[in-house]
């Protein structure tokens, strides 16, 4: 279920109301209410948009912290909000006009998922219907608002996700993820984890960061308020303030990047190869956070990168996050403008439909249906031959994705290898432990066993990280040496 996180009390009240801020007093829930409309009709995404829209119109502190607080918590319980307002209406929940229905999952999060009293949960989400579709709508607004603020949210779970129903709709709407996501992170990890990963999806994450190597240290980062990450040893935990407060970030020395991801580009470098360590490559690199850590340490072991993406927008922004000693290209990394055989180490970050990153991008689970996965495993397959190709024998690639999906993970490798007879699969937990010797838990479950035959190639293990192990995208790692 959504949690009922910071409970702290966002706004100082008066037995009047809501307290007077010298600005209108829905600003904070408008800013909200843009955002998430920004999302459903222009395919925005909260974490870029929101902080633009705080800066723009003066909210800061506590008051950024509720912006903030109301979106993502909005956009997390979605599913379990419609399947509560369901009840409390007597229009479909496809009858009302879409902007109306955000506000009332709006004022539903606010009722059941905050400490803000219910007759004010109410009477705000109402004015902000007023606003958006009028005084009609406002009073129907009204009427649906006070009938969600007669039980609170274990009352409405009782309800709505009852424990006799069937485990998969329990699930989905308990923890408000889709169906089919429970179905596909179920055979992931397994029944006994399941509850604890869809809970971890809903947790609000800390924000991690990344000292570049050679530009910025942990203890630097931490001066400035943030702690060391319990892994890479290049992390450190922010654990409240705006990241761009330290001069370490606003310079580019710095940048917010999750652990997970900062682990599996470590582990390119650490993971043994055969012959000379001159020449990397990273053939998805937009937006640049991998492969900005990947430049500074490329400096540091005297080797050079190459970082592609096939939009030039995408490979403007990695211009911005690495040094000047790395190449920078917009290429089709299913189409390679380098000759076969041309580096030592390659990073495939390949696209995925984001499901181990639901945490940072809740919007992502409403986007997306079961198509995308088949739509992309054309696409990571081809990024993977062309990787493995780029690779000279002796050298090493990592295929990574953000999700722990089984049909974008071990399915996509096991089904390349099994075409190919000039690639070893190595262990990458293994791998991984030599850069944090207490990373455990990095194995995936009974989906090791999944589809496994006697005839699934190679030997080794992947590598996969967990919200609820590990505090940290659910990041897939693959690595895979050339013979």
């Amino acid at each position: 279920m959504p949690p009922a996180r910071n409970r702290r009390r966002t706004e100082n009240r008066r037995p009047g109301g809501p307290r007077k801020t010298g600005r209108p007093q829905d600003l904070v829930r408008r800013t909200a209410f843009d955002v998430i409309r920004a999302v459903e009709t222009r395919d925005a995404y909260a974490n870029l948009l929101l902080p633009s829209r705080l800066r723009d119109r003066g909210l800061t502190g506590r008051d950024a912290a509720l912006a903030t607080e109301l979106t993502y918590g909005t956009l997390r319980g979605r599913g379990t909000y419609d399947a509560v307002l369901a009840l409390c209406s007597d229009r479909e929940l496809r009858r009302i006009d879409a902007p109306l229905l955000d506000v009332l999952r709006l004022g539903t999060h606010q009722i059941l998922a905050t400490r803000i009293p219910p007759h004010a949960a109410v009477g705000t989400a109402v004015e902000l219907a007023r606003s958006v579709s009028g005084p009609g709508q406002a009073k129907f607004a009204n009427a649906v608002l006070r009938k969600v603020a007669t039980r609170d949210m274990d009352a409405w779970l009782e309800i709505v996700a009852p424990a006799d129903a069937d485990t998969t709709t329990r699930l989905s709407v308990r923890h408000s993820h889709p169906k089919w996501i429970v179905s596909a992170l179920r055979d992931a990890v397994g029944n006994s984890e399941i509850d604890e990963l869809l809970a971890a999806d809903n947790a609000r994450p800390r924000v991690t960061l990344v000292a570049r190597p050679g530009r910025a240290t942990v203890q630097e980062l931490c001066d400035a308020g943030a702690e060391p990450a319990p892994y890479s040893p290049y992390g450190a935990l922010l654990p409240e303030g705006d990241p761009a407060s330290i001069a370490a970030v606003r310079e580019g020395r710095a940048a917010v990047q999750d652990e997970a991801s900062q682990m599996v580009a470590l582990a390119l470098i650490e993971a043994p190869l055969d012959g000379p360590d001159s020449l990397w490559a990273d053939l998805c690199a937009g937006p640049g956070g991998k492969a900005g850590l990947l430049s500074a340490l490329a400096a540091q072991r005297d080797a050079r990168l190459l970082a592609a993406d096939v939009q030039p927008r995408r490979a403007g922004l990695v211009r911005d996050a690495v040094d000047d000693r790395t190449g920078v290209v917009a290429a089709d990394g299913t189409a390679p403008a380098w000759r076969p055989a041309s580096f030592d180490r390659v990073m495939v970050d390949a696209p995925c439909t984001g499901l181990g990153a639901l945490r940072r991008r809740p919007e992502a689970r409403w986007r997306r249906g079961p198509e995308s996965v088949a739509e992309l495993g054309s696409l990571q397959r081809r990024l993977l031959a062309t990787a493995l190709d780029s690779v000279r024998p002796g050298g090493v690639v990592a295929y990574v994705t953000c999700s722990p999906h089984l049909a974008e993970t071990r399915v996509v490798v096991d089904d390349v290898l099994r075409e190919r007879d000039d690639v070893e699969r190595l262990d990458a937990p293994a791998v991984l432990t030599t850069v944090a010797p207490d990373l455990t838990g990095l194995d995936d479950g009974p989906a090791s066993r999944v589809g496994t035959t006697p005839d699934t190639p190679r030997t080794g293990s992947y590598a996969q990280f967990w919200p609820h192990r590990h505090g940290t995208d659910a990041m897939f790692l693959a690595l895979l040496r050339r013979t």
